[in-house]
C-alpha cells in the first residue's frame, strides 16, 4: 500500500471542536441533576458506582464533559479511519491495514469503557446509550478488521465491517443536533462553518415537509428501500434524486451512508432500494428492474423531484444492475454512474446499447480490482461509447474492487454542475452556487471523454 499512513484518522478538526464542545453536554447535566436534587442515594456515582458525594456539582458537570469529549472523538477518528480503510481494501495490503487500524481500535475501547463508567442522568440516558451503541458497533467494525480470523474468513469479514460501521453511523446520526462535530462528521467541508442550515429551520410547522430517514420494511427485509430526505429541504423547489444500488450481500439501509454526507450537504433526494435476493436479479433484470423503477416513481410523487436530474450509481453487482437498469425500456434515469461493475451480456440482447446513444454515462473502475479486471471496464467503456453514449470513463490507479467515497463530489458535479461545491472565492455563499469546485485533476486517475 503506497504511503501507509494515509490511512491514519485525519480527524484533527474533531479532536478540536470536541475539547472546545466538551463542557456544552454540562448544562444538560446540572439541568438534569437539579431536577434530582434533595434525592437521597440517588446521586451521581464515581467511576467504582459508589456515590460521589465530595465532588461538586461543576466538578460532575465537568467530568461528564471530558468523557463525551474523550469518547466522541475518537469514535469519530474510528467512523474515519474505518472509511478510509474500505477505500483502501485489497487482499494483499490487509496486514498492513490491520497494524494501521489497531491503535485506532484501543484507544475506543478504551474511551468506551471511561464513558461507560461515568454515571449519567436519567434524562441523558438516551444520549448516554446511543453514544455507547455507536461506539460498540465501531469497536466490532474494528476487531473484524483488525483480527486475522481463519483462513477464508477475510473477505466476510470485511463485508460485516462495513455493515457495523454503516450501523455505527445509523445510530450516532440522531446526536448530530446536541454534539456539533457529530453533525460536521455529516457533512462535507465546505458546509461545516454552517452547519446550522443543514438543519429543519426553527418555526418550521410540524407536517410541513417530510424529512429525514425513511424505510420501506424492516431492515433486514429484501426488496425494500431506505430513502433520505435532508433535513433542510422545505418543498418548495424540486430537487435532483440519487438512486444508490448496493453491492452483491449488501442492503441499502447500509450502502446510505455512502451517499448521505453528500446529500445532506449537497441538497438532492438519496434512494437506496435493496435487492429482492442476495444480490440483484442480473439474469432477470426486470424482476429488480421494474422494482428500482417503481420506487424511483413513487418516491417522485411523493416528493418534489427534478426530473431532469435523476441519477442511478451503484457498485460492484449494482453497478452491473445500474447498466442493465438504467438502459432499459422506459427506465427514469437521466444518467448513470457504475462504478465496479461489468457490462453484462443481457444488454445485447435486451437492446440496451440501442438506448445507450446520448445516455451520459460516467463509467468508474480501479486498476487494481481482484474480482472484476480492469480490462472488462476498458472494454466496456470502449462498446458503450461506439453505442453513441456520452461516455466518461475514469480509471483509477490505487482502487481495487471498493467504493471509491472521493468520487461522490466528482460524481455529482458530472451529473448536476448546480450542486458544486462552492469555490474558496465563493465558501461563504448560499450552498447552490453553480461555480466549478476547482480540484486540480488527480494524479492517480485517467479520465477520457
Amino acid at each position: 500500500m503506497a504511503a501507509g499512513n494515509r490511512l491514519q484518522p485525519q480527524v484533527g478538526w474533531v479532536e478540536k471542536d470536541l475539547r472546545r464542545f466538551a463542557f456544552a453536554p454540562a448544562g444538560s447535566y446540572r439541568k438534569a441533576m437539579a431536577g434530582r436534587a434533595g434525592h437521597d442515594g440517588d446521586g451521581p456515582r464515581d467511576g467504582r458506582g459508589e456515590p460521589d458525594s465530595d465532588a461538586s456539582e461543576d466538578e460532575r458537570a465537568s467530568r461528564f464533559g471530558r468523557v463525551v469529549a474523550r469518547l466522541g472523538s475518537r469514535l469519530l477518528g474510528a467512523l474515519d479511519g474505518l472509511e478510509q480503510a474500505f477505500r483502501r481494501l485489497h487482499p494483499p495490503d490487509l496486514p498492513r491495514i490491520r497494524v494501521l487500524l489497531e491503535p485506532v481500535r484501543d484507544a475506543l475501547h478504551e474511551a468506551r469503557v471511561g464513558f461507560d463508567e461515568c454515571e449519567t442522568p436519567d434524562a441523558l440516558r438516551e444520549f448516554r446509550d446511543r453514544l455507547l451503541e455507536a461506539a460498540r458497533l465501531a469497536e466490532e467494525a474494528l476487531c473484524d478488521l483488525v483480527e486475522p480470523g481463519t483462513d477464508g474468513e477475510a473477505v466476510g469479514r470485511a463485508l460485516r465491517a462495513m455493515h457495523l460501521h454503516a450501523r455505527a453511523q445509523a445510530a450516532l446520526y440522531p446526536l448530530r443536533g446536541m454534539l456539533p462535530p457529530v453533525s460536521s462528521f455529516f457533512a462535507e467541508p465546505f458546509c461545516r462553518d454552517r452547519l446550522a442550515s443543514l438543519e429543519a429551520p426553527p418555526g418550521r410547522r410540524e407536517g410541513r415537509a417530510r424529512v429525514g430517514l425513511f424505510r420501506s420494511g424492516g431492515i433486514d427485509v429484501r426488496g425494500g428501500f431506505d430513502l433520505y430526505v435532508p433535513e433542510h429541504w422545505d418543498g418548495s423547489q424540486a430537487w435532483p434524486l440519487v438512486v444508490a444500488l448496493h453491492g452483491g450481500s449488501g442492503n441499502g439501509a447500509d450502502f446510505l451512508w455512502t451517499w448521505l454526507r453528500e446529500a445532506r450537504s449537497r441538497r438532492f433526494l438519496l434512494l437506496a432500494p435493496t435487492s429482492s435476493g442476495p444480490t440483484w436479479s442480473l439474469a432477470e433484470p426486470g424482476l429488480d428492474g421494474s422494482a428500482l423503477a417503481r420506487a424511483t416513481a413513487w418516491v417522485s410523487s411523493e416528493w418534489k423531484v427534478d426530473r431532469r436530474h435523476v441519477l442511478l450509481t451503484g457498485l460492484s453487482d449494482g453497478a452491473t444492475m445500474t447498466l442493465l437498469a438504467g438502459l432499459a425500456d422506459a427506465a427514469p434515469y437521466t444518467h448513470l454512474a457504475p462504478v465496479s461493475g461489468v457490462l453484462h451480456p443481457a444488454n445485447f440482447a435486451l437492446g440496451n446499447l440501442d438506448r445507450a446513444r446520448g445516455m451520459p454515462i460516467r463509467l468508474v473502475h480501479g486498476a487494481r480490482d481482484w474480482l472484476f479486471p480492469v480490462a472488462l471496464a476498458r472494454e466496456a467503456a470502449r462498446v458503450l461509447e461506439e453505442a453513441g453514449a456520452e461516455l466518461v470513463y475514469r480509471e483509477i490507479r490505487d482502487l481495487s474492487h471498493t467504493w471509491p467515497r472521493e468520487e461522490n463530489a466528482r460524481i455529482i458535479e458530472w451529473f448536476d454542475p448546480s450542486r458544486a461545491a462552492p469555490s474558496p472565492e465563493n465558501a461563504g455563499k448560499a450552498n447552490g452556487s453553480e461555480t466549478p469546485d476547482g480540484k486540480p485533476s488527480d494524479p492517480g486517475t485517467s479520465e477520457l471523454a
